[in-house]
Parts: C-alpha cells; structure tokens; sequence
C-alpha cells in the first residue's frame, strides 16, 4: 500500500497547486493494485475522502465496493469516514494520523479538526471496515506539502 500512499500524495500536492487543502485520495480495486479512482481536497467541506466515496458509490455496487481499498494521505475526519461507512468501502488505508496533522494546524481556522479518530467512527457501526494507518515510513513525506501550507 505505499506506493498508494504514495501516490494519495502527488495528488495532495496536486490539490495545493489549485489552491486547495494539501490531501488525497484514491480508491484501490479488489486486487490491491488498480486505481479505480482519484480525488483531491476541493474545499473545506468537500474531502477529498468524502469526494471520492460519494463517486465510488454512484459508480460501482455495494458488494463490489466492500472489496475496495480507499487510501488516503491523512486519517479521514469523522465526516469521510463516515461517508466511507456508507458507501459500504470494506476498507481503509491512511498514511498519517489526524493527530499529527492537529499538531501542524493548531487551532486554524482552515482545519478546525475533531478529535474523532476514524477507527472510532467506523467502529461504531454494524459494518466490520478495516483500517490500517499509519504508516511511519511515509510519514515526513505526507507530511511535507502542509509544512508550508498551513504556515502561509
């Protein structure tokens, strides 16, 4: 999954250079390597997470999706986990944990963040959606576009 994380970060980057939030995301096949979709951070309430699901969903059958993968830069915050919860994607792959990214951003007004950890949110429903993250080798990688974002 790093050479996904990987790639969830060129598109993070991608987003900054439009003038967006420094996150990506991508849904993975059922076969761990073909990207099915991509999506960056388009505003404050559009993630690129919760982007990405919404289209997922509108694309592909729920038992297709159970089988996907999506992966993304940082920790989803409650709301895209919780889309991802809903549009029934099996599992979830994030490279850093929301708590690093609480510890660049403060409290900016540009991400108020909530202590909610997605395994939390998606712990809390019926559904067995596995999570796995962080992945320290990634770490300062992921994190380097939002050094310079969140201190401009």
């Amino acid at each position: 999954m790093i050479k996904h994380l990987r790639a969830c970060n060129e598109i993070a980057q991608r987003a900054v250079r439009r003038g967006h939030h420094p996150f990506g995301a991508i849904l993975v096949a059922p076969d761990h390597e073909e990207v099915l979709l991509t999506q960056g951070n388009v505003s404050v309430i559009r993630h690129a997470e919760s982007e990405l699901a919404r289209k997922a969903a509108d694309l592909y059958t729920a038992s297709y999706l159970w089988d996907c993968t999506l992966v993304s830069t940082l920790e989803p915050c409650a709301m895209c986990a919780g889309t991802q919860y809903w549009a029934n994607i099996g599992r979830l792959v994030y490279g850093v944990a929301e708590t690093k990214l609480h510890e660049l951003t403060g409290s900016d007004e540009r991400n108020p963040t909530l202590s909610l950890p997605s395994r939390s949110v998606l712990d809390s429903g019926q559904k067995g959606i596995q999570v796995f993250g962080p992945f320290p080798e990634v770490e300062v990688e992921i994190i380097a576009p939002h050094l310079d974002f969140w201190n401009t």
